[in-house]
């Protein structure tokens, strides 16, 4: 099983919510250079936040690679999500490549939890940051950290 997870790109500083901030010029950019790291990987499927900026991340790679597999909005992978919830529905996939576009805190605490079975250590994930972990099963502890790629 392959995980790789992406952070958003650079997101303008405020909009009416959260949720609506939308990616900079060079948040496009850094993503669209994070997503060169993906080419010729055997991804199956795109989990994304609903978030406004994940989504506008998930587009830029998908564009990036040609990229014509299933894409799924899924809520529980938002800044403040519950690890427990992620790591049931994850559990539940059976794609053994899935790349994951979402936030800070949760996307370093969701790697730190895999990777070291433990929040008290999350992985740093700048923004456009793409981790690559790989293990037998996505359970705390398991998953190996292949590589973390920063491009800002």
């Amino acid at each position: 099983m392959r995980l790789w997870l992406l952070r958003h790109g650079e997101a303008e500083p405020s909009a009416r919510t959260d949720a609506e901030r939308n990616l900079t010029e060079r948040g496009r950019r850094d993503v669209r250079r994070s997503a060169t790291f993906l080419r010729g990987k055997p991804l199956q499927t795109i989990l994304v936040s609903p978030f406004q900026r994940a989504q506008q991340t998930a587009d830029e790679v998908r564009k990036a690679l040609g990229f014509a597999g299933q894409c799924e909005t899924v809520d529980w992978a938002t800044p403040e999500s519950d690890l427990a919830e992620a790591l049931r529905q994850l559990d539940l996939r059976s794609e053994s490549d899935l790349l994951l576009v979402t936030h800070q805190p949760f996307v370093g605490n969701l790697a730190g939890w895999l990777v070291n079975g433990s929040c008290a250590e999350p992985v740093p994930m700048a923004t456009a940051s793409l981790a690559e972990l790989e293990g037998e099963a996505i359970a705390g502890g398991l998953m190996q950290l292949v590589s973390l790629r920063h491009v800002g």
